[in-house]
Order: C-alpha cells, then structure tokens, then sequence
C-alpha cells in the first residue's frame, strides 16, 4: 500500500480504480447510459474546480500571507519549485473546470439559457459567467504577471514587483469571485433563487 500512496500518480490511480469499484456496485442491477454521462462531466466538472479552487484558496490563505515570514534565503524553493508547479496545476484545473463545466451545461441542454440568464437559469448562469472571468483572470492576467514575477520569463526588478502585485490583486478578485460563484452552483442545484 505505501507504494502506491507513495507516488502521487499511483494514488491517482487508484482512486480511480475505487472510483470505479463503487460504481460496480451501486450499479449492479442495471445501467443506463445516458444519466451516467450528465453525472460523469459534472463529477470531472467538480474534480477540476475543486483543485482548481483549493490552489486558488492555498495561493490566498497560505502563502500570499505566508511569504514575508520567509526568510530572503528560502524564498527561491518557493519562486523556483513550489509556485511553478502549483500555478501549472492551477491553471489547467481552471481550464478543466471551465470545459466540463461548460459541456455539462450543454450535455443537460441548459447552456444557452443559463449563459443568457433566462428563467429558471439565471443562479447558474451567473455562475457560470462568474466562473468564466475568474477562468480569464487564471490565463490571461495572473499567469502572464506570474512567469514575470517569478522569473520564467525575463523581466527587469521592478516589473517583477509589478506584475507580482498585478497576478496577487487578480487572485484576490478571484478569491471574491470564488464564494457567489459557489453559492450560485450550489443554490441552482436546490432550486434556490432560479
């Protein structure tokens, strides 16, 4: 067992495995595929803004707060290691969730109404829009700022500065962004202010 929890993609994997053990057993006496399929984009849908949302939520309450208790010396394992690889699974987990998301929409044949706010629609597809500029923020604002400030890309000193405070404000609007966007996935599935 620890060979498997020992490496993050046997984990991975073996969680799909369990994943797909509970599905054997709950659907031992029949399966129809069509339901299946609306679950399963909004179980990968979910999967993906949960980590993506659970970066985001590090990046906030961890360690934008944590960085000037750093000693200058061991700041460089942040900016050279940790932040690269967190921000690689932060943005394609923003871009899986956008994606599913948006193919679940469409699979359960809501995706026009909901992004036009029609009746019946309109929790989700403020939701929905809130999630897709906070989708925008991720690509088009905090990792451009964030390769300069971290130095992926060349940037003299004070752009570094700059664009640090540039990707870190973005972020914190997606922090904002993050609680009514939930409530608004979470009260269209009660049926709550549609």
């Amino acid at each position: 067992m620890s060979k498997i929890l020992e490496n993050l993609h046997r984990t991975l994997a073996a969680g799909v495995v369990l994943a797909i053990v509970v599905f054997a057993i709950v659907n031992l006496g029949g399966f129809d595929a069509g339901p299946y399929m609306a679950f399963l984009f909004r179980f990968i849908h979910v999967w993906f803004g949960i980590l993506w949302i659970g970066l985001l939520y590090y990046f906030n309450f961890v360690q934008i707060p944590s960085m000037p208790k750093i000693p200058d010396e061991h700041k460089p394992a942040i900016g050279k290691v940790i932040a690269p690889t967190a921000l690689y699974f932060f943005r394609w987990a923003a871009l899986g969730t956008i994606v599913f998301g948006l193919i679940t929409a469409a699979h359960n044949g809501y995706i026009v109404d909901a992004l036009t706010f029609m009746p019946g629609f309109r929790t989700i597809g403020i939701g929905m829009w809130l999630a897709l500029i906070m989708g925008f923020n991720v690509w088009f604002i905090i990792w451009p700022n964030q390769k300069r400030a971290l130095g992926i890309v060349d940037a003299d000193a004070d752009t570094k500065k700059k664009s640090a405070r540039a990707a870190m404000l973005a972020s914190r609007v997606n922090t904002m962004l993050s609680i009514p966007m939930l409530y608004c996935m979470v009260a269209q599935q009660q049926g709550i202010g549609n």
